[in-house]
């Protein structure tokens, strides 16, 4: 199987987030076993999910990590000319759901595997699968916890999110809330005996708008971002019940992207601040709850994981996205020097028609054919 017969497999697997990825990681266990390889799995708690560790070559040496997520985005409501779930080529590109994000990159990993058994290695090709990326880069976390008590971790880690094959040395984190505001009901007709709960989620969500306005008056910048500072921005809001009822209760949803350079604690502390000096003038209460987070991603561009990737795919000048990606938790939580290099554009994940261009798979192919011979020593 070459690399587009393996993607073909790939997007076969309907792993959105909302549902198992266990049909693909068992495909997955079983080729790469074919190939030599030995592999661990690591379930969820429901046993419904599960991450995918493997290695091929020498136990004893540390190895550059392939990594990347096996679920993609929902399809639902979205308009498809070709069936999302199935892979079709037209006009020299490869559409289908997770073409580009992310399991092309998965695909040449997969047919680099293969290869790899063909001669010795000097040092071990390294795999990591996660399933839940796509909600807050979830599910690869008991991976991370495990790898954490390893005595030999990988020298480099390459997450292979969609760049067109450019080394991303840099992406944003993020924190993601939920704040319950709790007011008082009572009849509309008398609004002064209640506390209108979504009047306080207003009055939070002006809070947030003005530390965004600050933030872009004389905050943190770095100017290799598209987006040059760190943003905030409120996705969801439910409240009340009827018009006639003053509202006792409102949640919102919001998050703020913050860049490398943010002191992103201190943002969070500043945000419940402005929580707490809201429900404090109305006599209530606003519970502000961390939904889910992830740091952001800093690797010097003088690394030689960056030189590395370089020299693999002959782009040497290294770029920021805006996008999460596990790379930040890799690098943060573990010191591996890690940078986000992978087939594709951003631009074409999560839309409908995705698609990844077949120059790009072959270019991935050729970068995974120079890691193997660097492996070989």
């Amino acid at each position: 199987m070459n690399s587009a017969q393996i993607l073909e497999r790939l997007v076969s697997f309907p792993t959105v987030s909302r549902d198992s990825n266990l049909s693909l990681i068992e495909f997955v266990r079983e080729f790469l076993t074919a190939c030599g390889a030995s592999t661990r799995i690591y379930m969820d708690v429901g046993g419904h999910k599960a991450n995918l560790y493997a290695s091929i070559g020498p136990s004893e040496q540390r190895g550059i990590l392939l990594s990347g997520h096996t679920d993609v985005v929902p399809v639902d409501g979205q308009k498809w000319s070709t069936d999302p779930f199935e892979l079709r080529e037209r006009g020299q590109r490869l559409y289908a759901r997770g073409s580009s994000d992310m399991k092309g990159f998965l695909a040449c990993a997969l047919h680099a595997a293969r290869r790899a058994a063909e001669a010795p290695l000097r040092m071990p090709l390294q795999l990591a699968f996660s399933y839940d990326e796509e909600i807050g880069c979830l599910g690869v976390r008991s991976l991370i916890d495990d790898m954490a008590g390893w005595s030999h971790l990988p020298r480099f880690c390459i997450v292979g999110e969609p760049t067109l094959l450019r080394p991303a040395v840099g992406h944003k984190g993020k924190t993601a809330f939920r704040a319950t505001c709790h007011g008082r009901a009572a009849h509309s007709a008398n609004p002064a005996l209640g506390v209108n709960a979504i009047h306080m989620a207003a009055d939070f969500i002006g809070r947030i708008r003005d530390r965004q306005a600050a933030i872009e008056r004389s905050g943190a910048r770095d100017a290799a971002y598209e987006v040059p500072y760190t943003t905030l921005h409120v996705g969801v809001i439910q409240g009340g019940t009827v018009l006639n009822i003053v509202p006792s209760r409102c949640e919102l949803e919001f998050e703020f992207r913050n860049i490398p350079n943010e002191d992103a604690p201190r943002l969070t502390a500043a945000l419940r601040a402005d929580a707490a000096a809201i429900a404090a003038g109305c006599g209530t209460s606003i519970d502000l709850d961390i939904n889910h987070e992830y740091p952001a991603l800093d690797t010097s561009p003088q690394a030689e994981v960056v030189e590395l990737a370089a020299e693999l795919t002959g782009h040497r000048e290294p770029i920021k996205v805006g996008y999460g990606s596990e790379a930040g938790l890799f690098s943060g939580r573990l010191g591996i020097p890690t940078v986000v290099c992978g087939p594709g554009s951003i631009d074409q994940a999560h839309k409908p028609d995705e698609f990844l261009a077949l120059e790009q798979l072959q270019a991935c192919d050729a970068m995974m054919d120079a890691l193997l011979a660097r492996l070989r020593g």
